[in-house]
């Protein structure tokens, strides 16, 4: 047997991590500007992490959610602190997909319809509902197509009102990434989520902001759609909430009730993965790593929009897209094949930085010089 053929692969073995550098198997060293699709929160291997990972598998790593596990609560009460949203409720599960195949499911609890708002180029998982709302025919197969997904343009507010005044009392939710991640650090406008707000609340849609990549911190908001000045009423998350360890959840307003066996998850929630989630929080809240993001990610937009070539400079925080001319299509690899800097694309063009809260700005002088170099080496051929 052997590996299922579906991941492009870099033909680099990493074999050991600390902070923001990974090292190969011949030693070699790596800046790592992408932290695996934005888990990497707060480092690799962070002390404190690995001292709450190991404390907790050495008394219990698993129990069913059949019993009390009070790490839950303790992780629930700490999240609620340090987003924002103490009255809130925490549903736990192990993945983005999960956590969006969850918020659409309860969604339609709440008020028993079917239609789902989507927008182009959005990216919500692979599972059976999350990639049915996902703008990428080629991920979606036969089974997963369905008519209750409708697919509007991303920032479009007229197509929106449209929608509403077609579908009315048929639509469920509207999900949306306030900052598109695969969809190349595309922002959603202020006016846009507030519209979205708006009309949730007029036809008594549920409003579900997907944070799985642009949440938990990276932008210096803990939820990026906050930026919006409203809420969401149900945020969903992943990525960055367990700094490399599988764990998903879903934020839940106070409009909805839960009752017994509603949702429901063998893994989630777990004892090892809970420690896992806290020890990011509490890197997150003590090393103030949200003003951090904020900083560092402002001072490299800054000087990245210095940079006459490329064409545009989007995103908040540590979540960057850098949009280059289709002529410089071989700069991300030359980053990382001859400067050893990780950083990840989206399509066409679009080098997207997601690194660890904690970055320092000599981490991303590193970064501006190697992409400078790349850049004149460019323009002079």
């Amino acid at each position: 047997m052997k590996p299922f053929d579906v991941y492009p692969i870099n033909p680099i073995n990493i074999v050991k991590a600390n902070g923001s550098t990974v090292w190969d198997a011949e030693g070699n060293a790596y800046l790592d500007l992408y932290g695996g699709h934005a888990v990497i929160s707060i480092g690799h291997t962070h002390p404190h992490y690995v001292r709450r990972i190991t404390e907790q598998l050495n008394r219990i790593g698993f129990y069913s959610n059949s019993v009390e596990i009070p790490i839950q609560r303790e992780l629930a009460r700490l999240l609620g602190e340090v987003s924002g949203k103490v009255d809130y409720d925490l549903f736990l599960c192990n993945s983005g997909a999960e956590a969006n195949e969850n918020a659409l499911k309860l969604a339609s609890f709440y008020n028993k319809r079917k239609k789902i708002i989507a927008f182009s180029k959005s990216f919500h998982g692979r599972t059976s509902l999350a990639v049915a709302a996902t703008d990428n025919p080629s991920i979606v197969a036969p089974v997963n197509e369905t008519e209750n997904v409708v697919f509007l343009p991303f920032n479009d507010e007229e197509a929106l009102k449209e929608a509403f005044a077609v579908y009315g009392d048929e639509i469920s939710s509207v999900i949306i990434e306030s900052i598109q991640g695969v969809g190349g650090i595309k922002e959603a406008s202020i006016a846009f989520l507030r519209l979205i707000r708006s009309l949730c609340d007029q036809y008594n849609a549920v409003f579900i902001a997907d944070e799985v990549q642009c949440g938990y911190g990276r932008t210096g908001l803990f939820y990026a759609q906050d930026y919006s000045g409203v809420s969401a009423d149900i945020y969903t998350m992943a990525k960055g909430m367990g700094n490399g360890f599988p764990i998903g959840a879903i934020s839940i307003s106070p409009k909805f009730k839960a009752t017994h066996g509603s949702l429901g998850t063998t893994f989630g929630g777990n004892h090892l993965a809970c420690a896992a989630a806290m020890a990011v929080l509490e890197v997150i809240h003590q090393d103030n790593l949200m003003a951090n993001a904020n900083a560092v990610g402002q001072y490299l937009i800054d000087e990245l929009k210095k940079i006459d070539e490329i064409v545009e400079v989007r995103g908040r925080g540590l979540m960057i897209g850098v949009e280059l001319p289709a002529s410089f299509g071989h700069v991300k690899k030359d980053l990382l094949l001859k400067n050893r800097i990780f950083t990840g694309e989206a399509k066409p063009f679009v080098i997207r930085l997601l690194p660890a809260l904690n970055i320092t700005k000599e981490h991303a002088d590193q970064f501006l010089s190697a992409l400078k170099e790349h850049i004149k080496a460019a323009v002079a051929v």
